[in-house]
């Protein structure tokens, strides 16, 4: 796995392999994703919130990108420490805050809004299309902020009143919400 652009663009990360807990998404996919997203978004000092964390990929290509900060949130102990490390060996471990929590759980207890959130949870997952109720319900999106759910693409997410638009990528698709 590699950062797209920004800072960082070419640097690798590589998770380790036996009994990793969680799907990565693939670089081509992140790519998709970014390139749609440096439309909509200035990433320049941006506050982001990278839930469902995993390998931190979604993290490390925020900051390479200029993001000011980005809390990443993830409840398997393993992915918070490579994160955390990896955050470590590239002298970014003050813009990355790593949270080992459920995810749920945080969401109701942060006390903080964010320019910026990214999901991407397991896509087995029973309340994915609770996501964003839960996320909006708690106001940790700020005006004018833009949250993305990464999910099968069987899983249809457009009746949320903030719902904007859905991106199909073979079987994975990206939902996007607006706070308005």
């Amino acid at each position: 796995m590699r950062v797209i652009s920004g800072k960082y663009r070419g640097r690798k990360f590589n998770p380790p392999v036996s009994g990793w807990p969680t799907r990565p998404t693939t670089d081509f996919a992140r790519e998709s994703l970014f390139n749609l997203l440096q439309n909509r978004i200035d990433f320049n000092d941006i506050e982001a919130l990278d839930l469902f964390a995993g390998s931190g990929g979604h993290s490390l290509e925020l900051i390479s990108r200029g993001a000011q900060s980005v809390i990443a949130v993830d409840k398997h102990r393993a992915c918070c420490s490579f994160i955390q490390k990896t955050a470590e060996e590239w002298g970014i471990h003050e813009e990355i805050k790593v949270v080992n929590a459920d995810v749920a759980a945080y969401i109701k207890k942060a006390k903080k809004s964010f320019d910026y959130i990214f999901a991407d949870p397991p896509f087995s997952l029973p309340w994915i299309k609770k996501l964003p109720t839960l996320i909006f319900d708690n106001s940790l999106l700020k005006d004018g902020g833009l949250l993305v759910i990464e999910h099968p693409t069987h899983l249809d997410l457009n009746v949320h009143p903030n719902f904007s638009e859905t991106r199909k990528y073979s079987k994975l698709s990206f939902s996007f919400f607006e706070e308005n």
